[in-house]
């Protein structure tokens, strides 16, 4: 099966090792860091959301309108707008990316999170909202005729757009979670379902985990399965270990020091979403799983996001991502420290690998021909 890469598209140049050297949306970083994606290898960027950052759909249009074939995948929270509008930006988006449009949702794993912008819904009410929100854009995408929606969480009546994406039937629909009210919703709705990047034997329980809940939700057809990680790569392995503290080192150093902007995203209180709650059980259980995982970068910023490191040299992390691509992860996302820098990198030096291999088994599949079921197992 074909391989795909997610980089990120952010908007300034900060990390958890680096402040931020100029405006929360500088222009000119924002295009220089999606065309060197664009430029080396890899197939689509997030633009990610928080509360207080930039607006990230017009910055995917800003990208979408000066890039030739970078895709976009768009993360957007229910709580933010409603969906007659949100299915009309989304739509218009694919329109001027020319149907390179993904749009990932999310729910909110952090009750103060979505409470900055007035979201008082429980988590779990959260996720069914979301469930509903889907629905309702995936309706709103290929229905030409007017029609109500009497739900839950939204109701409205005689509603059509007169703007529709370029993708046909619609955009793809990107989603994430681990607890049980996620896996349903993500389970019925999802096109992607994305997982952190945890140990081989918990990523296996995970991806059986959605794959129960596409077929309880009667699906014939489970999600594609992306996960994240975030590389540490130098030209040998001691230098990639010696990188790898010195990451760590530098996020200590900026949470010891309360840089505002790290501590609004990165709390110091326990986490509330499953997902982090995995994240640091797996840190306290030991550093390194398989052949790179590195956990302490998840523990020093407290689970946020996608913080376990994969570390090595290109070729290790290369085998490491073929291992998860074995398990049936077929979009790999990642994201450096030094993001452009990283971006780079990652892109020169390990996206070959992994796709020269994958071609390869791919080749030999075809060669073998189909198997039987008790080929398979």
């Amino acid at each position: 099966m074909p391989v795909e890469f997610l980089g990120i598209a952010a908007t300034n140049n900060g990390s958890e090792t680096e402040a931020r050297t100029g405006a929360a949306f500088d222009k000119d970083y924002t295009l220089r860091l999606a065309r060197a994606h664009e430029e080396h290898g890899w197939d689509r960027v997030l633009f990610a959301y928080g509360s207080g950052s930039p607006d990230p759909a017009p910055a995917a249009a800003y990208i979408a309108s000066r890039l030739d074939t970078l895709k976009i995948l768009l993360a957007h929270r229910p709580n933010v707008s409603y969906p007659t509008f949100a299915a009309k930006t989304f739509a218009t988006l694919d329109q001027i990316s020319e149907g390179r449009l993904t749009v990932h949702f999310i729910t909110g794993g952090s009750d103060h999170e979505q409470g900055r912008e007035g979201d008082t819904l429980t988590k779990d009410e959260r996720y069914g909202r979301t469930r509903e929100y889907i629905e309702i854009v995936k309706k709103i995408w290929t229905t030409r005729e007017p029609f109500d929606h009497e739900g839950e969480h939204y109701r409205f009546h005689d509603f059509v757009s007169d703007v529709f994406p370029v993708q046909q039937p619609r955009p793809g629909v990107s989603f994430g979670g681990s607890s049980p009210a996620a896996l349903a919703a993500g389970g019925a709705e999802a096109d992607i379902y994305c997982l952190w990047g945890e140990p081989l034997a918990k990523t296996a329980e995970q991806i059986e985990a959605v794959h129960a809940a596409a077929r309880a939700a009667g699906r014939t057809t489970p999600p594609r399965i992306q996960v994240a990680f975030r590389p540490i790569i130098a030209p040998t392995e001691e230098l990639a270990w010696e990188k790898a503290h010195r990451t760590v080192a530098a996020i200590k150093e900026r949470r010891a020091n309360g840089d505002p902007v790290l501590s609004r995203r990165h709390r110091t209180s326990a986490p509330e979403n499953t997902g982090s709650q995995r994240l640091i059980a797996i840190a306290e259980s030991g550093e390194r799983f398989d052949r790179a995982l590195w956990t302490p970068t998840a523990a020093a910023t407290g689970g946020a996001g996608n913080s376990n490191a994969l570390v090595g040299t290109p070729e290790t992390v290369a085998q490491a991502l073929l291992d998860y691509y074995d398990l049936g992860v077929d979009i790999l996302s990642a994201r450096g420290y030094a993001l452009l820098d990283d971006a780079i990198d990652f892109g020169r030096y390990v996206i070959p690998l992994v796709r020269a291999e994958v071609a390869k088994r791919d080749a030999e599949g075809r060669a073998r021909g189909p198997q039987t079921l008790a080929e398979a197992g």
